[in-house]
């Protein structure tokens, strides 16, 4: 497809049913990112192509081309916000590897339920199937590393529980983030993949329909001593712990380059 007109490469386009003004929009778009860049494929996600858009949303767009350089664009068409991800193949497999180690597989997410607008390059269709391969796999963390995030967790609860007294919006503040940082724990303590932050809370009480209650009447009271308690139930529901809890890291060889030992003088 290399030296094709963007022309040329627009009418071998396929392009997804959309409402007005997001079906001008794309095109608009797409025919951007042809005059930008040596393009092989152009995949469109995110709500809108899903088929259920608000008024905040915005398109999404995986542009993979020819050349080694990445860039992100934003940009409106026709008055609609996009978010243009261009990447060589190598960075998008990069992607799916550290996103898979942070448990956050946003680039594959994008593949796998985006709609092919231009597939011009069979590296394309490969790496739709490494994305379904990427999501496939389970992100489970090794006992030491869920264990030591647990602790960060407690850890989180802890200092929201000492701040009750000298000051109670911080306390506020804190335990809201400790919270959320439980609900994260309880995806990465079933080896899953964790949602979007948009999503956490749905998900979760998916996963735990009582922490999901429980997270919902904590954020509707406005009383912070009531805040505290419904923190402390969901604290012992998901990491059992609200503070410090005894535990070891296992001990590991870290070398001695640049160490000076020191030698014991005889008596």
């Amino acid at each position: 497809m290399v030296g094709l007109r963007p022309d040329t490469r627009l009418r071998q386009c396929r392009w997804p049913a959309l409402a007005p003004p997001f079906d001008a929009a794309l095109r608009e778009a797409v025919a951007f990112v042809f005059e930008r860049f040596e393009t092989w494929g152009i995949i469109a996600a995110g709500t809108i192509v899903r088929g259920n858009p608000h008024p905040g949303s915005d398109l999404d767009m995986v542009v993979i081309h020819a050349r080694p350089r990445r860039q992100r664009i934003q940009k409106r068409f026709q008055g609609v916000p996009a978010e243009i991800f261009v990447n060589p193949p190598h960075t998008l497999r990069d992607y799916f590897e550290q996103e898979f180690t942070r448990a956050r597989p946003c680039t594959a997410h994008m593949l796998n339920t985006g709609f092919v607008v231009f597939n011009g390059h069979a590296v394309v269709a490969q790496l739709l199937r490494e994305a379904r391969a990427a999501l496939n796999r389970s992100p489970q963390l090794a006992a030491v590393d869920l264990t030591r995030l647990r602790y960060a967790v407690a850890d989180q609860f802890e200092n929201a529980f000492d701040m009750l007294e000298p000051d109670p919006d911080t306390a506020r503040m804190l335990l809201t983030g400790a919270v959320q940082a439980a609900l994260r724990y309880l995806f990465r303590r079933a080896g899953r993949y964790l949602p979007r932050d948009k999503d956490l809370l749905r998900e979760a009480a998916a996963l735990h329909p009582k922490i999901g209650l429980l997270t919902r009447a904590f954020l509707q009271t406005r009383e912070l001593p009531r805040q505290a308690t419904i923190a402390r139930q969901i604290a012992d529901l998901s990491i059992g712990a609200r503070g410090f809890f005894e535990w070891e890291s296992p001990l590991e060889d870290v070398g001695d380059q640049g160490m000076v030992m020191a030698t014991p003088r005889p008596a």
